[in-house]
């Protein structure tokens, strides 16, 4: 605290406060004004890392192993395809070539599920995306 004894001591106290406030105004201003800057700057981005994010992967096609079973039972599919491995689970292709309409021809395959009704009980619809014979 001051203790102000005449009136120049008070205008000197008086021009102290001033420049200390101009000082404290400035770097406050200062510190602003650098924030403001740093946070408007965008950052850098690896342009190769961005090109490779853009582009589509392609997508990883699962190939599965079957045995075509043949049916004459009024009601079932004519043709079905049992997956390896996967007890009872059954398909039913419905763009089967001809070549492949043997009873227990072994395949790879890859397919795409049907969103229609099921034509039997015991498969559910697939279109056959691609197809060939297996030896085991």
């Amino acid at each position: 605290m001051y203790i102000v004894h005449s009136c120049n001591d008070f205008i000197k106290l008086a021009l102290i406060n001033a420049i200390i406030m101009k000082k404290v105004l400035k770097c406050s201003i200062l510190l602003v004004a650098v924030f403001a800057v740093a946070s408007c700057t965008s950052p850098q981005t690896n342009t190769s890392k961005s090109t490779r994010q853009l582009t589509t992967p392609k997508p990883v096609v699962k190939e599965y192993k079957g045995t075509i079973i043949h049916s004459d039972v009024e009601g079932d599919c004519e043709y079905v395809i049992l997956l390896d491995g996967k007890r009872s689970v059954m398909l039913d292709p419905i763009n089967l070539q001809g070549n492949f309409k043997q009873h227990g021809t072994k395949i790879w395959f890859t397919f795409r599920s049907m969103k229609m009704p099921n034509r039997c009980e015991k498969a559910n619809p697939i279109s056959i995306t691609d197809i060939r014979t297996r030896t085991k």
